[in-house]
């Protein structure tokens, strides 16, 4: 973390996009869809990358914030870069039964639920006590 972010903007920022709450994502991971996919660090099989992120993050929003480490917050950069990058790959048509869908949701992240805000826009929470932004309420031409 820089000098200048104790954490606040990773929080939020991993608050945001993981929109699954942790018995929600325990009981994802017991699934076999869950099990399946993903990659693995070795050839012979074993947990997925996301499967392993999805405990970590269920351990994350478990715990209080001021108890937290510098590697929680790395592995909560980890997952927020990991959903951004996933969802600008969104497949066309339907996609609640892909692997797609079954990957983000690894991460804690169900697409289905609800678009992931633009990084350094405003915040997901910021616009459903505010409303739609300025900038984008003004129609054409204004």
């Amino acid at each position: 973390m820089s000098r200048n972010d104790d954490g606040r903007d990773t929080y939020r920022e991993f608050t945001e996009a993981v929109n699954m709450k942790p018995r929600e994502l325990s009981t994802w991971l017991e699934t076999d869809e869950s099990k399946h996919v993903g990659w693995r660090k070795s050839t012979k099989g074993g947990e997925s990358v996301g499967h392993e992120s999805g405990r970590k993050i269920i351990d994350l929003l478990r715990r209080k914030r001021g108890d937290l480490s510098e590697g929680d917050y790395k592995h909560m950069r980890k997952v927020v870069g990991y959903v951004r990058r996933h969802m600008a790959q969104r497949p066309s048509g339907n996609v609640r039964d892909t692997k797609w869908r079954w990957s983000l949701m690894n991460w804690g992240h169900d697409p289905l639920k609800g678009p992931l805000p633009p990084p350094g826009g405003p915040s997901r929470r910021a616009l459903e006590r505010h409303g739609t932004p300025p900038k984008e309420r003004r129609g054409p031409g204004r």
